[in-house]
């Protein structure tokens, strides 16, 4: 179907000064069409490969329609979309970028939406670094100041990139700068230098370390292994528990007993050192979901003895 549609679209070009070219509505049409079905196969069917190869065509479909009619970036963008998320289904990330910049040519011709989508990515996976330059240079570009999703992008680079990176003095440089009198408000200006320097605080007090941001390894570390397995399996019974408590009417005690039985398993099963850094993360939650369901237990006693 690929070499049909590629045939079609040769015999086209080739013979475009003699035979009248389609409406760009049919061209639309046929683009947006390729569109809802690439949508289709990543949502409903999980064919991503299928999906990836759906929105391949239909940006070629787009090389036929006018670039200046407003509906040509929408399309561009939401096929570009939808083909960010086949590629990071399929585990090809890093190629999401170079994909993009083959469609858009170069990163300042990049939609806000695509900038913000493609920092989220790299952010997710712990690769933030190779979203700086495009992401910069994005930024610098004086046209994109008048983009509607600029103040995002820009909010986005500042708290995924340039701070978990460590880089503050570029950091203060956006804020301070002409990116951050277009992008933020006074406020807001105050707010990022507040998380600049409270990062800076954080890192002098703790001691240096060859890894830039220790604590999600740590955490991604620990999911993979089957202990991390059985904490994530017992968290959610813990979630189901919770949700149980802040509904039940009656039976309090023979739910505190259930409730206990759920902890003593918590601790066995996980036997986590409670002076180890990697425990904080669970044990900070754990005190949260403990928090909540003492309150769904007791609160309606105290409020009964108010109200008496």
């Amino acid at each position: 179907m690929m070499s049909n549609s590629s045939t079609s679209m040769a015999h086209t070009l080739s013979f475009g000064s003699v035979r009248q070219s389609p409406p760009l509505s049919s061209n639309f049409a046929l683009t947006h069409g390729l569109l809802d079905s690439a949508a289709e196969q990543l949502m409903v069917q999980k064919d991503f490969q299928a999906a990836f190869d759906t929105c391949e065509r239909g940006l070629v479909s787009l090389l036929n329609t006018e670039q200046e009619d407003s509906r040509y970036g929408e399309l561009k963008a939401a096929l570009c979309i939808v083909g960010i998320q086949a590629l990071a289904e399929l585990n090809q990330w890093p190629g999401v970028l170079a994909w993009i910049l083959q469609h858009y040519e170069c990163p300042e011709k990049i939609s806000a939406k695509i900038m913000q989508m493609c920092i989220l990515l790299y952010t997710k996976v712990g690769e933030q670094a190779m979203m700086q330059e495009a992401g910069n240079v994005w930024l610098c570009c004086p046209s994109n100041g008048r983009l509607v999703g600029f103040g995002t992008v820009a909010e986005l680079y500042l708290l995924h990139i340039l701070v978990p990176l460590g880089h503050m003095t570029e950091a203060r440089e956006l804020v301070f700068g002409e990116v951050g009198g277009i992008a933020f408000t006074e406020d807001q200006k105050q707010t990022a230098l507040d998380i600049v320097e409270n990062k800076e605080n954080l890192s002098q007090e703790q001691p240096p370390s060859p890894n830039p941001n220790p604590s999600p390894v740590v955490v991604v570390a620990g999911l993979n292994t089957p202990q991390g397995a059985g904490i994530q399996k017992l968290e959610a019974l813990l979630r189901l528990l919770n949700r149980g408590l802040s509904v039940a009417s009656g039976g309090l005690f023979r739910l505190r007993r259930v409730f206990l039985a759920a902890v003593l398993l918590y601790m066995l099963f996980v036997r986590m050192d409670p002076a180890h850094p990697s425990s904080f993360p669970w044990i900070s939650q754990m005190l949260q979901m403990l928090k909540q369901m003492w309150d769904a237990m007791f609160a309606p006693y105290y409020q009964a003895r108010a109200q008496s």
